[in-house]
């Protein structure tokens, strides 16, 4: 998977990623904002054509799930910037974040001693 959503998409996807399982009324009460119900349905029939979502049928009704976790999307995300602007290095984009003071030294000196 090395495709990126669109922040509708997005936007969906966290509810969805939010909800686990679930049907549309679920997912379209998880979203952040106040987007059509039928707006919301659209973009998960895209998700599902992206790969990002599938579907099991009960009766009439569809009960959605995520195939790609927060978690995978994230990591697939922070490669692919830190590709793009950093040269694929993590020291480049620590360096950046620190010198625009977004992480502190302190912050630095307790995420080390977690990895130890």
């Amino acid at each position: 998977m090395n495709k990126e959503l669109t922040k509708a998409e997005e936007q969906v996807m966290q509810a969805i990623w939010k909800v686990g399982k679930g049907f549309a009324n679920e997912i379209v009460g998880a979203v952040d904002s106040d987007v059509a119900y039928n707006t919301v349905l659209t973009v998960v029939r895209v998700l599902e054509q992206k790969g990002f979502v599938a579907h099991e049928t009960f009766n009439r009704s569809n009960r959605y799930y995520p195939l790609v976790s927060r978690e995978q999307y994230m990591q697939q995300q922070l490669s692919s910037f830190t590709k793009r602007y950093f040269g694929s290095s993590t020291r480049a984009l620590v360096s950046f974040l620190v010198d625009r003071n977004e992480v502190t030294l302190e912050d630095l000196e307790s995420i080390t001693k977690e990895i130890e």
